[in-house]
């Protein structure tokens, strides 16, 4: 599933990084080593997944945006994903 990482200042949307998911379903590598305190989002394109697993979905697009406080932490946002449903929250 294509994966886009922006950076959120305003009502803009900068694309800082983009990637793939691999076949467990997880990015291992996304975005610039480090980034600036602030606003981010990213943006999961379920619909080009559902298309490509043959499946509909409800939800062609999920974005999920946060606030990184410390610039020197990993931060791990999983998304689970069902075609009319889905959650996420910050792993570790």
């Amino acid at each position: 599933m294509p994966v886009r990482l922006c950076r959120v200042v305003g009502d803009q949307n900068t694309v800082l990084a983009s990637a793939y998911t691999d076949a467990d379903g997880r990015v291992s590598r996304l975005g610039p080593d480090r980034v600036e305190p602030g606003a981010y989002t990213l943006r999961y394109d379920t619909a080009a997944y559902f298309a490509a697993t043959g499946q509909s979905g409800f939800f062609p697009e999920v974005g999920v945006t946060f606030t990184l406080t410390d610039a020197t932490q990993h931060y791990h946002v999983p998304v689970l994903l069902s075609p009319f449903a889905y959650s996420t929250y910050r792993g570790s």
